[in-house]
């Protein structure tokens, strides 16, 4: 049977996992997949937290222990903001891919360092 310590776990690893792929990789679309592992892992994190064995919604009944729906509230509210914040972050993607020509992080600043020596543009203004 599955305990409360194993969801712990896997939103433990979750996050690491999300974490990782924005640290390490150069794609960016890599790195948005990587933000929805980690907002995945909170999502998770706060269910399990909220989560009360044997509870009843504290509208049904006065009998028992009540859990509190606070937590969930919050986590369907970050769903929201999450879903947005993907939709936001794909479309900067997609503006930066138009104007680059690659979704490689190196590369992109690269260019950028190339476009800024171009200029004249100096570091130390």
């Amino acid at each position: 049977m599955i305990e409360t310590h194993h969801y712990y776990l896997t939103s433990f690893v979750l996050f690491l996992i999300g974490l990782y792929m924005m640290i390490d990789n150069r794609n960016l679309i890599k790195k948005v997949i990587g933000l929805n592992f980690a907002q995945v892992a909170v999502y998770l994190l706060l269910v399990t937290i909220a989560y009360v064995d044997g509870a009843n919604p504290p509208i049904v009944s006065f009998e028992g222990p009540h859990a509190n729906p606070l937590a969930h509230v919050l986590v369907l509210t970050a769903i929201v903001v999450g879903v947005s914040l993907t939709g936001l972050a794909l479309a900067l993607v997609i503006r930066l891919y138009d104007e680059f020509g690659t979704l490689d992080t190196r590369e992109i600043e690269r260019k950028l360092a190339a476009d800024d020596a171009d200029r004249g543009v100096n570091d130390d203004d």
